[in-house]
């Protein structure tokens, strides 16, 4: 029996992640037995030499080596990655559709319904209500997403708990500051969310960039 070969991918951010680099290996003549695992990077396999499963991970956009370690040296960070630049766009397109279920949802619901309005919450007070629905939202919609791939939903949930708590703060705050700015109070109109929506998705972006090109980790 051949040894089992082994090696650290950095930048597999999903279960996709995981069978997009099964299949690379699995289309190498002789590879058998191969084993990726999302969290640690580690990927194992035998039938194929090490240089050959590199090259084929490699081609696809990761990058062999302990994540965090990938760029200790300042000078390999930069902000020219394009296939770095479309994951964490990805990634912060997602994180960016379960706040906003949670945000949008809170402020119609005090915008529509008599009885939530008639409370007299203070437009702030409602503002950190969206922030909080919206990040409670976003979680629960990644443990949904997830549950299948990661084979229950207590690990789901631990793994969406994760999630960048910084990237999401400031998607949120964006928008309500946003929706503040331009309508004075946490008002929904057929015009203002996709200002919303754009500015929630541009504010995190670069930080998202940032923490997957640096560190490999994804914020979503």
């Amino acid at each position: 029996m051949e040894d089992v070969v082994s090696t650290t991918v950095s930048g597999m951010t999903c279960m996709s992640c995981v069978g997009r680099v099964e299949e690379a290996l699995n289309s190498l003549n002789g590879a058998y037995n191969i084993d990726v695992k999302l969290e640690s990077g580690n990927v194992s396999f035998q039938g194929v030499s090490l240089e050959k499963a590199e090259q084929a991970i490699v081609s696809l956009g990761y990058s062999i080596g302990v994540p965090g370690e990938l760029n200790n040296i300042k000078d390999d960070f930069n902000w020219r990655d394009r296939s770095v630049w479309k994951q964490s766009a990805h990634n912060t397109k997602w994180c960016l559709v379960g706040c906003s279920i949670g945000d949008f949802g809170t402020i119609a619901a005090f915008q529509f319904i008599p009885y939530l309005d008639a409370l007299g919450w203070h437009d702030m007070s409602i503002m950190f209500l969206a922030m909080f629905n919206g990040i409670m939202t976003s979680i629960a919609l990644e443990t949904f997403i997830l549950i299948k791939q990661m084979g229950g939903i207590r690990e789901a949930f631990r793994v969406a708990i994760g999630m960048s708590l910084i990237s999401m703060i400031a998607m949120e705050s964006s928008m309500n500051a946003t929706d503040l700015l331009i309508m004075g109070s946490p008002t929904l109109t057929w015009w203002v969310i996709p200002i919303m929506l754009l500015v929630g998705f541009l504010t995190p972006w670069p930080y998202n960039y940032w923490r997957l090109k640096k560190y490999g980790i994804s914020c979503h």
